[in-house]
């Protein structure tokens, strides 16, 4: 983040501020400032209404947010089959690559590794990254005789017969879409959709799941995006009090829809931003597998600066902001120049200016 972000959103503030003191000085005019880089100062003759002190310290822009403790974002399989469920893992069980993440007519939908859907019959002449990203899979199982390359081959559907020879599917050397289902790793089983023995059509809803390491997951209004930068680090509150350290590893935009509030209203999308935090000690995470958290963000930290409170600002007539310095009866007008704001204070470095100064704020 910039150390000028946020500054046109307080612009309102300092400008009330420096109207007050107008009213009791006067003007407030800079002489030879331009810029608010320092220079000469304009003296005033007026005492403000209260004071403040200039003061050295590591100024941070955090906010804190609550995050739910569990195992990541909830993925559904849905079935891409025609048939009847045969079997299901239990609810929490992991299924690993190359195991089934269920059954449809005594026939396994094997979980494998990747980003991409399955979206289409993979048959010798088709290429791609899809086929390149099976056969990455295919050779894991141990099979060879085929290259790993986006091309699916005679080679590869020789092999393909194999692995389907292994799990009692039909030897068709061709991979149906409904028999497979990408995800990033290793899955936990969250719940079931539907039960052994339920006819299930294309596009029915089987099951859910997530991953298998637990995690901190927030939401973040858009306006918060500052806060979600993916290797941030970040300090979280467990139920019991306990700090732990975090990392942001996941930063997803996602479009949520409300219920419409009545009959004939519309559903309202929300945007939100879902903010996935790994902590250092996974284990300090054990027996929490639904619980709140507390996140506290981090975007910017600037160490050893010059801070004033953000209601000392003055907008100058020249543009740029300003600080009344005041020096025993009397006092003068400042240019400076400003960085980070954050809890209620604003960095700011001016000619003369020091840990200790006194500043006017006006009321």
């Amino acid at each position: 983040m910039s150390r000028f972000a946020r500054r046109p959103r307080l612009r309102a503030l300092a400008v009330g501020a420096t109207v007050l003191l107008v009213g009791a000085l006067g003007v407030v005019a800079a002489v030879g400032v331009g810029g608010g880089s320092g220079g000469d100062a304009a003296v005033a003759d007026t005492a403000p209404p209260a004071t403040a002190a200039v003061t050295r310290q590591t100024l941070a822009d955090a906010e804190t947010a609550d995050g739910e403790l569990g195992y990541g974002a909830t993925r559904t399989a849905t079935s891409r089959l025609a048939g009847t469920i045969t079997a299901l893992p239990a609810t929490g069980a992991t299924v690993t690559r190359g195991r089934a993440l269920y059954t449809v007519d005594a026939g396994p939908v094997v979980l494998l590794y990747g980003r991409l859907p399955a979206y289409r019959e993979l048959a010798p002449g088709v290429e791609g990254a899809d086929v390149k990203q099976f056969e990455r899979n295919l050779k894991a199982f141990g099979y060879a005789g085929f290259t790993v390359d986006d091309e699916y081959t005679g080679d590869t559907a020789d092999a393909v017969r194999d692995w389907q020879e292994d799990l009692g599917l039909p030897e068709t050397g061709r991979v149906d879409p409904g028999r497979i289902r990408y995800a990033d790793g290793p899955v936990r089983v969250a719940a079931h959709q539907a039960e052994v023995g339920d006819a299930v059509q294309p596009g029915q809803a089987v099951l859910t799941y997530t991953g298998t390491s637990r995690l901190v997951t927030v939401e973040l209004d858009v306006d918060d995006q500052r806060l979600a930068r993916r290797g941030a680090t970040v300090q979280v509150v467990l139920p019991d009090g306990r700090r732990v350290a975090g990392k942001i590893s996941k930063v997803e935009t996602v479009i949520t829809t409300g219920s419409g509030g009545g009959t004939g209203q519309s559903a309202e999308a929300e945007t939100k931003v879902e903010v996935t935090v790994t902590v250092g000690d996974p284990k300090a995470l054990a027996g929490f597998d639904h619980a709140s958290a507390r996140v506290t963000f981090t975007a910017a930290e600037r160490e050893g600066v010059l801070t004033v409170p953000v209601t000392a600002l003055l907008a100058l007539a020249e543009g740029g902001y300003g600080v009344q310095v005041v020096d025993g009866a009397a006092t003068r007008i400042v240019a400076v120049r400003t960085g980070l704001f954050a809890g209620g204070r604003v960095e700011i470095t001016g000619e003369g200016l020091a840990e200790g100064t006194t500043v006017g704020v006006p009321t």
